[in-house]
């Protein structure tokens, strides 16, 4: 089963399956074709972060596909370009770029199938064309200018003859770069030697040297001034992906499994324990949860994303233990009251906020009522993402949530296809922060993919993009699921809803205390009542929150299910 955000990442995983590949090579040639597919939402440099089971090993693992600061990146740095914000486009917020890497570790370690084998169905797309669908088109459209003034790389590619690219568009620099990755990774023998060569020429070789190159040219950036990157080859010759533990917390019979705290992962985490203790006050009546329900879970989200701003970061500082204990939701459940909290209330021992959130507050930074990127005319996106599930019949399943280096982040190298990323936006400059900036350190990311247990078995794998509402829209589909008792389809299906109530991971960091985005099948009644509690409704309109898939193993039965909303999100199976 495979299940995805693009329909052409679906077929593609599911003509791996068929052709002999496990549910690995399926999610790593599904990855690659969203490059193509998906270029507003992902690309060759952004990153590739995971959770999966093997067939022969239950213990959840962690993929971690995210690169590192580059060594020059200090606040002092920053200071001296007077910046109290890191840019959302440009090359100033580039890390290391992780996608590659990631995913030829995933491969080589466990998966089947060679590299050329993996990566046929995308260079073809690349080569041939791939049928753009709408939002690439709005995209480019809402950065035209940038692209046509000050980006001329990108609009060679994405501006061909003036006009935003639509229809099929094919990418020959790409093809070009992934031909002859495979071209020198075929220089020596066997599977795995291939794919470790094919690491060391991405890393150590010619796309290095060309990123390298192309860094030390200046850039506009949303800061409105030109700036050059700070990426260097040495910065991507010092980084490699690796696996980590995952994080478990248990519901009964059922269990949530995220990564580390290096991600917003644990506030779906800490928003499941705090609704625990609430089990009785939460409902759904014909698929549709009752608005107490839907007050409740905002304020656990506020409470814990409250907490993923105090102490969330690529820090051995971080007190995830505590955070994500039962005795420490006990007493933050004692905040949650009847009425819309307008407070960033953190707890733990002697929390600390960002002094900058206070001037953030209320900035515009483009409507929380989207479920796709928001994109400014200087390339700043509020929101990002694809996602992949997949399982298969030995009962290999994966959830992953690959991202970053969009067609709007940076100019395109053009001798390479591509651009960098944007993922340093996340940082915070102010020092002594979880999250504060620092030389090879990874951002907190919003990029969070989950797997469900069942009784200690993994079951279920499931994710959305959607930037700092993924773990909200998660937790939708988690109590449609495990508490409202709705199948996969229906608990995508179900009305969903966010808050802006804490700072946005993206530049320019905005929040909106109260903001309650909903879509409005949750009912007319229901959201009267949740502005009489103070809540500021917005209303989204009746399909427009999340971009949800899912696969799930259970009883000898595989199940899929995907996004309607947008129509492009699709399952297959067999």
């Amino acid at each position: 089963m495979v299940a995805s955000t693009h329909w052409l990442a679906s077929a593609t995983g599911m003509a791996v399956l068929e052709n002999g590949g496990n549910a690995f090579d399926a999610a790593v040639a599904a990855g690659f074709v969203l490059q193509v597919a998906e270029p507003h939402l992902c690309g060759p440099a952004g990153q590739v972060p995971g959770i999966f089971v093997t067939a022969a090993d239950r213990t959840p693992r962690v993929l971690a596909g995210q690169g590192v600061s580059p060594a020059a990146a200090t606040p002092e740095y920053f200071a001296d370009l007077g910046l109290d914000l890191i840019p959302g486009s440009g090359l100033l917020p580039a890390t290391v770029p992780g996608a590659w890497d990631g995913w030829l570790l995933l491969l080589r370690d466990h998966g089947t199938k060679s590299l050329r084998e993996v990566l046929g169905y995308a260079i073809s797309y690349a080569r041939n064309g791939v049928p753009l669908v709408s939002r690439v088109g709005d995209t480019i459209r809402a950065v035209q200018d940038l692209f046509t003034e000050h980006w001329p790389t990108s609009a060679a590619l994405w501006l061909p003859d003036g006009k935003p690219a639509e229809g099929l568009h094919r990418n020959p620099a790409l093809a070009d770069t992934w031909e002859r990755l495979i071209a020198e990774a075929e220089s020596v023998s066997g599977r795995e030697a291939q794919i470790d060569a094919g690491r060391r020429t991405w890393s150590r070789g010619f796309v290095a040297e060309a990123i390298d190159s192309f860094s030390r040219k200046a850039f506009r950036d949303d800061s409105g001034r030109d700036h050059a990157g700070l990426l260097t080859g040495e910065d991507i010759a010092g980084w490699e992906a690796t696996y980590e533990d995952a994080l478990q917390v248990d519901f009964g019979d059922w269990g949530l499994v995220k990564m580390g705290a290096w991600t917003q992962g644990p506030a779906l985490l800490q928003q499941a324990r705090l609704l625990d203790g609430l089990r009785d006050e939460l409902s759904y009546v014909d698929g549709i949860p009752t608005e107490r329900t839907v007050h409740l879970a905002v304020e656990a989200t506020k409470l814990a994303f409250a907490d993923r701003e105090a102490w969330y970061g690529d820090s051995p500082d971080v007190p995830i233990e505590l955070l994500i204990s039962r005795e420490y939701a006990e007493t933050r459940r004692a905040l949650i009251t009847e009425e819309a909290s307008a407070e960033l209330r953190p707890g733990g021992p002697s929390p600390r906020l960002p002094a900058i959130l206070e001037k953030l507050r209320g900035l515009e930074s483009g409507s929380g009522a989207t479920g796709e990127p928001t994109v400014g005319p200087l390339g700043e996106t509020r929101g990002d993402t694809v996602h992949i599930d997949v399982v298969d019949a030995a009962g290999n399943m994966i959830s992953v949530t690959p991202s970053g280096g969009w067609l709007q982040s940076s100019p395109t190298i053009p001798e390479l296809g591509f651009c960098l990323d944007s993922r340093g936006q996340m940082f915070w400059l102010e020092q002594g922060l979880p999250n504060s900036l620092a030389p090879r350190k990874r951002p907190r990311i919003t990029l969070s993919p989950s797997m469900g247990l069942r009784d200690g078995e993994p079951v279920l794998a499931f994710g959305t993009p959607g930037g700092d509402q993924q773990d909200q829209w998660q937790l939708c589909f988690w109590l449609a699921h495990t508490l409202g008792g709705l199948n996969l389809q229906e608990s995508i299906d179900s009305p969903a809803w966010h808050t802006t109530a804490f700072p946005s991971s993206f530049h320019p960091r905005s929040w909106t205390p109260r903001e309650l985005v909903v879509e409005s099948r949750l009912g007319q009644s229901t959201m009267d009542a949740l502005a009489a509690r103070g809540h500021s409704v917005v209303d989204a309109g009746p399909w427009a929150l999340g971009r949800l898939s899912a696969v799930s193993r259970s009883g000898g039965l595989l199940r899929a299910a995907a996004n309607a909303r947008g129509m492009q999100g699709y399952a297959a199976g067999r």
